[in-house]
């Protein structure tokens, strides 16, 4: 089983949402990651989906949605092609013991310190999904209070010569 990245465009419409999950959830997928925006035309909005499962079945998926009248285009995304983006939201349980710890870990990560509350401090990290993941990774000796992340939000590098109609 891989990892496959998809982009949609569809349009803006109430529903669209749940008609494109319900065709990976018929198919046996499991969202990974879901990001939706509105792009720079408000009828239009972009979807990034991550999911893991075999190529086969991924191509009937593609396929699935991408005749679904709402799909204006549709590509999966070539990793050494496209630009992935995360944002990590962390909040994590200081003293004064921790903090310079902490400050440390958030330089070498290039996260921004966000909020400085009593007991706890929040961090802000964007990055590649790997790069989120070896950030928490290396959380081990501090205790996590609350975390959210979007989801990997992505786009191809260079001009995008093949969208549909839009």
């Amino acid at each position: 089983m891989e990892k496959h990245y998809l982009s949609v465009l569809v349009a803006n419409h109430e529903g669209v949402l749940a008609r494109i999950s319900s065709l990976f959830c018929q198919r046996g997928f499991n969202i990974d990651s879901l990001t939706v925006s509105t792009t720079d035309n408000p009828e239009i909005s972009r979807i990034t989906i991550v999911t893991t499962g075999d190529e086969a079945s991924f191509r009937q998926v593609r396929k699935q949605t991408e005749k679904l009248i709402e799909t204006k285009a549709l590509f999966p995304l070539n990793l050494r092609t496209s630009l992935l983006r995360e944002l990590l939201l962390i909040k994590l349980r200081s003293n004064s013991e921790v903090r310079g710890k902490i400050n440390d870990l958030a330089r070498a990560y290039k996260a921004e310190i966000i909020d400085v509350s009593v007991g706890c401090i929040v961090l802000e990290l964007t990055g590649e999904p790997e790069k989120v993941d070896d950030f928490l990774n290396n959380l081990d000796e501090f205790e996590i209070v609350e975390m959210c992340r979007t989801g990997v939000t992505a786009m191809e590098r260079g001009e995008v010569t093949y969208l549909l109609g839009v």
